[in-house]
């Protein structure tokens, strides 16, 4: 039975999440989540700690570790701390053809200035539109898996290949922990993505990284590879580091979240509010609500934006179309297809819902 509509008395994540919960007092379970995830974020002084291990793990090589970097404020700054407290990183870029036109700009300007190497992968275009056409047609909400994968898989090849241990990123609990699981299906399962691309795709798979489960388990326990996310460590403000590198790198502001990616823009902006009824701005909002870096009201009145109509909007639907070749009535064609789940696709749900348990055992049987 459908939920009756409600939002959130303190945030405004609503009953567009389907397996929302709210008490006595009509405030939800994200904000309650969210409250219990931050009493254990790490300090300035356990920051240190990790810095020194991160330097030792690089000694005797060229870097001591991989920075994943779109030219965005939370990778822009992570770069700036990393630089700052004597990591040699070597910065990693994903190039799949949707970098927004001032990105590299934002991304030049800050590396530079750190002199901090950068290394972009390209993936062949006709084959990436290939990919992401097929999950077009697959009609599952996350359009973004395919690119969210090859950033995982490029960062965990890459510090393979250099033989490093750590891979540094932006993704933070402060301004993104809030998201509904049933909203995006998770990037790490490359079972459905080969399922899809087989039943809806052309070009064969050469240049797009992959990484399977069972890699990922090799490169994190075997070859003790690990993510760390340094704003985790830090009172993170995401306007506070706007105006930072604003001022100190002339970095530009993209107005909206991910706007380094016209793809991104324009998938969160147009594809899942007007075809899934997911407006994920609710979800960033109501980070920044609970960390309080965002009223309420501010988020509300935001909100009452229709981005799907916004002048920006309007253009990267354009955009879209002419670079993927279509003709404004196929994608409407796509859009218009019934929406489906991942589970009617081939996939590791099962699998990857369990990966948590399966770690933990495994890394003690190989740390014995």
């Amino acid at each position: 039975m459908q939920k009756s509509y409600q939002i959130c008395a303190k945030c405004v994540m609503d009953t567009s999440d389907p397996d929302i919960e709210f008490d006595e007092k009509g405030v939800c379970s994200h904000c309650r989540h969210f409250q219990e995830t931050r009493r254990f974020l790490y300090s300035e002084k356990e920051l240190s700690k990790e810095i020194e291990k991160i330097k030792e793990n690089g000694k005797g090589k060229k870097y001591d570790c991989i920075l994943g970097v779109s030219g965005g404020v939370d990778s822009s700054i992570a770069a700036y701390y990393l630089k700052k407290m004597g990591v040699r990183p070597l910065a990693v870029h994903l190039d799949n053809g949707w970098n927004s036109e001032y990105s590299m700009r934002n991304m030049e300007n800050v590396l530079k200035k750190l002199n901090i190497d950068l290394y972009t992968y390209v993936i062949d275009w006709e084959e990436f539109k290939d990919i992401q056409l097929a999950f077009f047609k697959s009609s599952i909400s996350n359009l973004e898996i395919p690119t969210d994968h090859a950033i995982g898989a490029l960062m965990y090849n890459m510090a393979f290949k250099l033989g490093l241990k750590d891979v540094v990123h932006g993704g933070n609990i402060n301004s993104e922990l809030v998201m509904p699981q049933k909203w995006m299906y998770d990037c790490r399962d490359l079972k459905i993505i080969k399922a899809i691309h087989k039943k809806f795709g052309k070009v064969e798979m050469k240049t797009f990284p992959t990484l399977g489960i069972w890699k990922l388990a090799y490169y994190t326990l075997v070859k003790k590879i690990r993510l760390f996310p340094i704003l985790n460590y830090l009172n993170y403000n995401k306007e506070e580091a706007k105006r930072f590198l604003e001022k100190e790198f002339g970095w530009q502001d993209y107005v909206v979240k991910h706007g380094e990616s016209v793809f991104t823009r324009f998938f969160q902006n147009y594809i899942l509010p007007r075809k899934f009824g997911i407006d994920k701005r609710k979800a960033h909002y109501s980070s920044l609500i609970n960390s309080g870096q965002m009223t309420r009201k501010e988020a509300m009145e935001k909100l009452d934006n229709d981005i799907t109509k916004d002048p920006q909007t309007i253009a990267d639907k354009g955009y879209l179309i002419n670079k993927y070749g279509l003709r404004p009535e196929e994608f409407e064609e796509l859009m218009n297809l019934p929406n489906k789940s991942h589970k009617d696709y081939p996939n590791h749900d099962l699998f990857i819902g369990r990966l948590a348990f399966i770690y933990m055992f495994l890394k003690k049987i190989l740390t014995k």
